[in-house]
């Protein structure tokens, strides 16, 4: 039997570790599909989330186009584009995000996608915050979706709905 979205969230909080980190970035940084990429679509890792700032400052150092999230309306999101690191301001639950008049990205310009997550499967599902942000988003890109699963944060599965975009490739270290 499949546990339910809200025992999943249970476990993952107490589980939450910042041990992996460091392996998890340095396995995202090798990817051939990062380091190819020219344009990425990132997050900024609050909380009991994977700590993204090196992602983001490689990806800027690279010299790659990088946009992270802004949210416009309850559910609903957009890709808008850094330069540096100190563009970020608080955004909508003050997750720190690019301001209201940075460049738009569209989504089909991505060639790769972060995608945050509280669990994953080895197949790719991913259990959100409830949210539904990246289910309505990711249809819209084409880019190749990457989720990063530290300690506690691998199921072998997953409730899903209809709706449930998974990603193409979860990281881990378990």
């Amino acid at each position: 039997m499949t546990a339910s979205k809200a025992e999943i969230r249970r476990l993952v909080q107490s589980a939450a570790g910042r041990e992996d980190d460091g392996a998890l970035i340095l396995r995202f940084l090798s990817l051939p599909e990062y380091r190819r990429a020219k344009t990425v679509f990132l997050y900024r890792g609050v909380g009991s989330e994977l700590d993204t700032l090196p992602i983001i400052e490689d990806a800027l150092s690279s010299g790659k186009r990088v946009a992270l999230p802004r949210v416009t309306a309850p559910g609903i999101m957009e890709a808008r584009r850094i330069r540096a690191l100190n563009e970020l301001v608080p955004g909508k639950y003050g997750i720190p995000a690019p301001p209201e008049g940075s460049e738009l990205i569209p989504p089909e310009e991505f060639d790769l996608i972060l995608v945050p997550g509280a669990a994953f499967s080895p197949n790719g599902a991913r259990l959100g915050r409830g949210g539904g942000y990246y289910d309505r988003y990711l249809p819209k890109t084409l880019g190749f979706k990457v989720a990063l699963a530290g300690k506690g944060r691998l199921f072998p599965v997953l409730p899903t709905e209809e709706h449930d975009v998974k990603v193409d490739k979860v990281i881990t270290v378990q």
